[in-house]
């Protein structure tokens, strides 16, 4: 019996020796697709087939990643082990493909007035008393 790797055993997507750019097909991150890395991400209720299996071999593990529910950009990155920017343009050619969809973090809350709050507050017992 041979002592190498046998066919059954998962391939490494990535290594050294492999350079990033062929990850990407040498694409740059589009302008108009800027993901922080809390940008949630999911696959697409009806991903196309026929798209699906065009897809790089690290494509499709991220579309994989994101088939049962939101992932953030950096929890994607973490599980594949890829660089952020890769990741970045990886799921712009998925969301132009219409494979997946992308929601942005919701912005942090400002701080409230506090004297407008009370003043809110006052009122409400003058009105209701209390």
């Amino acid at each position: 019996m041979p002592d190498g790797p046998t066919p059954d055993e998962d391939l490494e997507l990535t290594s050294p020796l492999v350079p990033l750019f062929v990850i990407t097909n040498g694409r740059a991150l589009p302008p108009d697709h800027e993901y922080e890395h809390t940008t949630l991400v999911s696959a697409a209720a009806e991903n196309g087939q026929v798209a699906a299996r065009t897809l790089s071999p690290e494509a499709g593990q991220v579309l994989d990643l994101v088939a049962d529910g939101f992932l953030s950009v950096a929890e994607v990155a973490g599980h594949t082990h890829l660089p952020l920017g890769i990741v970045r343009i990886l799921l712009a050619q998925l969301e132009d493909d219409g494979l997946i969809l992308t929601r942005t973090p919701i912005p942090r809350a400002e701080r409230v007035d506090r004297e407008l709050v009370s003043a809110v507050l006052e009122g409400l017992k003058n009105r209701f008393g209390a």
